[in-house]
């Protein structure tokens, strides 16, 4: 029945549960841990949410929910200044932000992702800065210790974050140490950080810590994100908006582009 209402829900409380089941809170503790122990759920303080969503490397995720993150990039996108600095961390949403910025606006765009690097290569009047280091398969990232050092030097008008999982309560999280310490690193001198998270993000949360949620200036959700999941955002002062809904044919329009230009 946890589970199921974790499936449901997503966060749960021990002290809810064991009122909706008339147990005591550590019976419901127990559980929670064996449930955690499994991989099922991670604990968080006074209760457990689901875990955030591993969807394979970036290659395969490029292919997965594509008319929704473009719908999602197109209104990060929309909001970025001329002129200004942006730091684009990996992710298969930021990609599409990546490829929608357009020529000409005097962007300066650092990023730790190969893939974004090449988005932007001929994109007339964008400056683009690839941080080196060890290339993580996974997130499609550069990590580690070069990354972090070249980091360290970058003060971006905007960081546009890749999270693995969101929680209100939870935070930021990553599935990697290596990517929880660059993320961390850069929020600490960004002026603003902005999130473009697909819903099944929302209310889960992965093994490492990265920051508070307050600490967002923006959350761009989809169109149809139920707003129990959206309103505690709000709760914490962070800009929440909305992205258009998709085109029913644009996803496999855009799935069969992809597939041609590979």
């Amino acid at each position: 029945m946890i589970r199921e209402r974790l499936a449901r829900e997503g966060r749960v409380l021990a002290a809810d549960l064991a009122e909706t089941f008339a147990v005591s809170e550590d019976t419901i503790r127990r559980d929670l841990r064996e449930l955690a122990a499994r991989g099922e759920c991670l604990r968080v303080y006074g209760g457990a949410l689901p875990f955030a969503p591993r969807a394979g490397t970036l290659s395969q995720r490029r292919d997965q929910a594509v008319a929704r993150k473009l719908r999602l990039a197109e209104r990060v996108a929309a909001g970025i200044m001329p002129g200004s600095t942006l730091f684009i961390d990996a992710g298969s949403t930021n990609l599409l932000v990546a490829e929608r910025l357009a020529p000409g606006s005097g962007l300066t765009v650092a990023t730790n992702a190969p893939a974004i690097a090449c988005a932007l290569q001929d994109k007339q009047g964008i400056a683009t800065v690839l941080l080196g280091g060890r290339l993580h398969g996974e997130s499609g990232a550069c990590l580690g210790s070069q990354t972090l050092r070249e980091a360290e030097r970058l003060r971006p008008t905007v960081l546009i974050l890749g999270a693995c999982g969101l929680d209100a309560g939870a935070g930021i999280t990553a599935h990697h140490l290596e990517e929880a310490e660059l993320k961390g690193s850069l929020m600490e001198r960004a002026g603003e950080v902005w999130v473009a998270a697909t819903t099944d993000k929302l209310a889960t949360a992965a093994s490492f810590t990265v920051a508070p949620a307050r600490r967002l200036a923006r959350l761009v959700v989809e169109y149809d994100c139920p707003e129990p999941l959206v309103s505690p955002f709000a709760a914490l002062g962070v800009a929440c908006e909305r992205a258009e809904a998709p085109d029913a044919m644009e996803g496999p329009r855009l799935r069969r582009a992809a597939r041609h230009a590979a």
